[in-house]
């Protein structure tokens, strides 16, 4: 694993120098920008983490931020997938994508694979299950019935 993300809760590094991972402390995200990170693309909603002022963090480190606030389910959708992908693009990256678990990440990880990069259901919902979607939530479901 990329070194930056060894200590950051549920890290799943992906292709394309992409980590989905839980919530990164501020340590670790200023390891992060030692590591290479442009970019981190947070998930949580306002208000769900107070810790630390995470957006003035990445900016004052010279990152790249973008929020994209999923709540649940219904947040997982075509807007949300565009603004994601747009924050991936290649000269955006190494980049971390985050929410509190990895759970919502691995969500919209799928649906963007689904639907915008082409992948087929099976293999969208294993794009999802690689980047932290956890089958044991009732996100997993709705993730599925959104790939159908």
């Amino acid at each position: 694993m990329t070194d930056y993300a060894s200590n950051i809760a549920n890290a799943h590094p992906l292709e394309n120098n992409v980590v989905a991972a839980g919530q990164p402390s501020a340590a670790q995200l200023k390891e992060a920008l030692a590591g290479g990170v442009r970019t981190v693309v947070n998930l949580r909603p306002a208000g769900e983490f107070n810790e630390f002022d995470e957006a003035a963090l990445i900016a004052d480190a010279g990152m790249h931020y973008v929020h994209i606030p999923v709540a649940g389910p219904e947040d997982i959708n075509d807007a949300s997938a565009r603004t994601l992908d747009a924050a991936l693009a290649e000269d955006q990256r190494p980049a971390i994508v985050h929410c509190g678990s990895s759970n919502r990440v691995g969500g919209l990880m799928a649906y963007r694979a689904r639907y915008l990069q082409g992948k087929n259901a099976d293999e969208a919902l294993q794009v999802g299950l690689d980047a932290g979607l956890n089958p044991e939530s009732p996100l997993f479901a709705a993730i599925q019935k959104k790939l159908d």
